[in-house]
């Protein structure tokens, strides 16, 4: 497919005569992170007119996609990921370009991204996520008698989602957000991360290209291109837009919270966003295994550069115990070379959050280099901080998320203070407790604690590394996530794109297949408060 630097809206990109209006900005092109090179081609940003054009589209599209069958949507999803995989070669060769990553990792990604989309086709196909309810009627109850009430989850409408800088395969253009929204039946407009907008439009293009194979109508996906803000503010604040999908900053999150809260008619936002990813090592673990912990540690906090959402930042150990880690990963540190950023911008934040942390007069810091940002403008070091658990508590600041490859090592004076620095956190995504089996039964308080706290506990191990499944919880508390309910990762995403509807008292003909007593689809239902897959009698 040859990139034309143009969104894609409708059967066609959009025309490069049309662009004008409000959101009319010079073109942009993605620049290489390894070399500083500009990529071709110049991608131009969508303007007002082409904002109003995709918008209606899905709007008229969503009375037809929002009614089909669990297996024609299904369909499409498997035919996007077919497409994708065709492309891969493509995909990981521009993506590399755009981003730096390494080429094994964008191949994984390729792969996490169509198992994700057919994950979510077997949802929809088996059909049971719709969670229908039947309570039949009791004509005969006294003193009032009962209608035949009958509920299940129905598509929201268009939603707008905006792809995110570190992962430009699964959380962007067909990423999550995406194969969620669609497989629960609602259009979806994409906003592409201007980081990497050639892999955007590649997938862009199968995806359009899917949605043609299937005959349905062409406002079920649109990808739209900025620079800057303007386009995803359009979106947000668009009235036929339903719901908003983002990763990102706390930063930018928030603001999209703000946007759409502040709509004439508010909608929902689920955004996920800032995370330090708390690691408690206790006495036991860190005698047992103190090496070996420093140095898997180690490697998921540089994990890609330490741009990853589920970057353990945050490490609370014991006091005597904390100069010895901290030794321990600056072996590890001096040993490693410079990380790659994946814009100029990421690199920049990170030097200036690392001074600051370096100047607020209760960190300690150690890096591999003279500076965090020596050399190329995307270039940067592992950078190590330390501080005590009375300073976190007096500078709570000190907690939040640095995006890029460090962490803050937090002494605990004892058992009391470790549960008081706990108690003190603010939402994450997760947080892991490394402990032998007498430190779980003296910590026990602390499990308690943190699963207030975060939306996945890990025993032993390390938060890098989100599996795509049914039981994952990729969410947490505020400022994690904009809404602690929901998980961007796994099946239950699609949760977030749908809504309960009830009918009473309809007849047969003109319920849902889902909710009709015949049970054409076979699904799990909730009849009269039992689980069942049985028909009913007419």
């Amino acid at each position: 497919m040859t990139l034309t630097g143009q969104s894609i809206i409708g059967d066609m990109p959009a025309n490069r005569g049309q662009q004008s209006g409000t959101h009319r900005d010079a073109p942009f092109a993605a620049i290489n992170p390894a070399t500083g090179e500009r990529l071709d081609p110049e991608y131009i940003s969508a303007s007002a007119e082409e904002v109003e054009r995709a918008t209606s589209a899905a709007e008229q599209a969503f009375p037809v996609y929002g009614q089909l069958s669990g297996t024609e949507k299904a369909g499409l999803l498997r035919e996007i990921a077919k497409g994708l995989e065709a492309m891969r070669d493509s995909l990981v060769e521009r993506a590399n370009l755009e981003t730096a990553l390494p080429v094994p990792r964008l191949q994984g990604e390729v792969a996490r991204t169509v198992n994700q989309l057919r994950m979510f086709a077997e949802v929809v196909e088996e059909g049971s996520w719709v969670m229908a309810r039947i309570d039949r009627a009791l004509p005969s109850r006294t003193p009032l008698p009962r209608p035949d009430l009958r509920s299940m989850l129905r598509p929201l409408g268009p939603v707008v989602v905006f792809g995110a800088s570190n992962f430009p395969l699964a959380f962007s253009v067909a990423g999550g957000d995406t194969a969620s929204a669609l497989a629960a039946g609602n259009p979806v407009l994409v906003k592409a991360h201007p980081a990497h907008p050639g892999t955007s439009e590649l997938v862009g293009q199968a995806i359009a290209s899917s949605v043609r194979a299937a005959g349905l109508p062409s406002g079920v996906f649109a990808l739209l291109f900025d620079k800057e803000t303007g386009v995803g503010t359009a979106l947000v604040r668009h009235p036929r837009m339903k719901a908003v999908g983002f990763t990102g900053s706390l930063a930018a999150g928030r603001a999209l919270m703000d946007l759409a809260a502040a709509r004439p008619g508010p909608i929902p936002c689920f955004a996920e966003m800032s995370s330090a990813n708390p690691v408690f090592i206790l006495p036991g673990a860190l005698r047992q295994r103190g090496e070996q912990i420093a140095k898997d540690l180690y490697a998921s906090v540089t994990l890609g550069a330490g741009q990853f959402c589920t970057k353990p930042g945050l490490v609370f150990l014991p006091h005597d115990e904390a100069d010895g880690m901290l030794d321990r990963l600056q072996h590890f540190a001096a040993g490693s070379s410079s990380f790659t950023m994946l814009t100029q911008g990421i690199a920049a934040q990170f030097s200036r959050t690392v001074t600051e942390r370096k100047h607020s007069g209760h960190v300690q810091c150690r890096t591999t280099s003279d500076g965090p940002n020596a050399g190329s403008p995307f270039t940067t070091h592992a950078t190590l901080l330390i501080t005590d658990a009375a300073s976190l508590e007096a500078r709570p600041e000190l907690s939040q998320e640095i995006f890029g490859p460090s962490a803050l090592l937090v002494s605990c004076a004892d058992r009391e203070q470790a549960l008081r620095a706990a108690e003190s956190l603010q939402g994450h995504l997760t947080a892991s407790i490394h402990g032998t089996a007498e430190d779980f039964d003296r910590y026990r308080d602390l499990v308690a604690i943190l699963e207030r706290k975060v939306g996945r506990l890990i025993f032993n191990g390390y938060p890098t590394g989100v599996e795509v499944s049914h039981a994952m919880v990729h969410g947490g508390p505020y400022p994690a996530t904009s809404d602690s309910r929901s998980t961007s990762v796994g099946s239950q995403a699609i949760f977030r794109f749908a809504r309960p509807v009830c009918y009473q008292n309809f007849p047969e003909h003109a319920l849902p297949q889902e909710l009709r007593n015949s049970n054409p689809r076979g699904i799990w239902r909730m009849v009269d408060g039992n689980m069942t897959r049985e028909s009913l009698a007419e």
